[in-house]
């Protein structure tokens, strides 16, 4: 059995995509999973996967077809939401991020009534479909008592803007409906006395808690938000939707660099200590299933959407498992600093200074500081 972690992102209906990855994966039966994280959606996604591996561990079923299923009655019960009347669609639409077409962002007066209305006053019974589908399908105290699947999930202290990790105990329904609060739409979810908001605007998903609090050393990340547009977005529809992939994307970046930069040190051999490991990462993404559709069509919850989504994820999942399965264990199968690094140095008008012989003889005292830092 070959270990992998997961990081699922965040991204409303999209996560559909993300549910048919996970089908692929769990059919197969090839791989194992040690740690799951995941926001918003991702986060849905998540615990959806480890409530039914342990239900069914519990009742003597296979736990892989158990979460298969419990995964599938999620997303079902989502589309069918979003099948029934107008009111339940709108509902439907503010689950996952979207707002009614007179609230479109593209709309003139939706957006004097955005300016106008806060949700503690357009929505002040906090009415979000999620709490109830979370209660009901949800084994949270399973989740928290067993230790075959290690589950974080993230979401935005809206204090001080920091990602807060909810995991073990403290992982509940409310966690997962922070980590799933859009600020214009939900109340602030209120926990332990903190407010918290989407854990897309601070960590998109966080990857530091797999490399820490687990052994394996793959990391498998399912991006459906896209790095990249060909077009340069003109309308302002368009131009909000890349200015939401950017912004659910920027943690991401700054991650991937820092998993590139520890990498480095230890394949020089400028750092060896027992809680640093080379992470070999791995990625699924949307590819055209995902690029074709704008960030709008996440707060759809139409059922042919969200079927075609499940279809292109599952086909990505097995795609993944025929081109990569025997690199798990073995070697990284995304290059970090051709999609994630930029270059952000400025050419000097004048001579550079000689680089130092090897970059980790140069950081090695500042790192052996910030490892007894760490340590005390």
């Amino acid at each position: 059995m070959r270990m992998l972690n997961l990081a699922l992102q965040g991204g409303g209906s999209h996560g559909a995509f993300t549910w048919g990855v996970l089908d692929a994966l769990l059919e197969d039966g090839r791989v194992g999973f040690e740690g799951l994280s995941g926001t918003s959606a991702g986060a849905v996604n998540a615990v959806a996967l480890a409530s039914g591996w342990i239900r069914g561990l519990a009742t003597g079923r296979d736990p892989r077809e158990a979460a298969r299923e419990k995964l599938a009655g999620i997303w079902y019960r989502v589309s069918a939401m979003g099948s029934l009347g107008t009111l339940q669609q709108q509902f439907m639409r503010m689950l996952w991020g979207g707002l009614p077409p007179e609230l479109s962002p593209g709309n003139i007066i939706g957006n004097a009534w955005r300016g106008l209305l806060s949700p503690y006053q357009s929505n002040p019974l906090d009415i979000n479909p999620l709490r109830t589908m979370l209660g009901e399908e949800i084994d949270f105290p399973a989740i928290a008592a067993q230790r075959e699947i290690k589950v974080f999930v993230s979401a935005t202290h809206v204090n001080t803007g920091k990602a807060v990790i909810f995991t073990g105990p403290q992982l509940d329904a409310s966690a997962v409906l922070a980590s799933a609060c859009l600020p214009m739409l939900f109340h602030a979810v209120e926990i332990g006395g903190e407010a918290y908001w989407d854990g897309g605007y601070s960590v998109n998903p966080a990857l530091s808690p797999l490399i820490q609090q687990c052994s394996a050393a793959d990391l498998l990340l399912v991006q459906i938000n896209p790095l990249a547009r060909e077009q340069t977005p003109k309308t302002s529809a368009d131009i909000l939707d890349r200015i939401n992939e950017l912004t659910f994307n920027a943690s991401l970046l700054t991650q991937m660099r820092a998993i590139d930069f520890v990498n480095q040190l230890l394949a020089e051999g400028a750092v060896s200590h027992p809680h640093c490991k080379r992470v070999r990462m791995h990625r699924v993404e949307g590819g055209a299933a995902l690029d074709d559709l704008p960030a709008s069509s996440r707060g759809s919850a139409d059922g042919v959407m969200i079927n075609q989504l499940f279809d292109a994820g599952r086909s990505a999942g097995r795609q993944w498992l025929g081109r990569h399965f025997e690199a798990i264990g073995v070697r990284s199968t995304v290059d970090i600093r051709r999609d994630y690094l930029d270059d952000t140095r400025a050419a000097p008008p004048y001579p550079p200074l000689p680089a130092p012989r090897s970059l980790g003889r140069a950081l090695r005292p500042w790192l052996a500081r910030l490892l007894r830092l760490s340590r005390s």
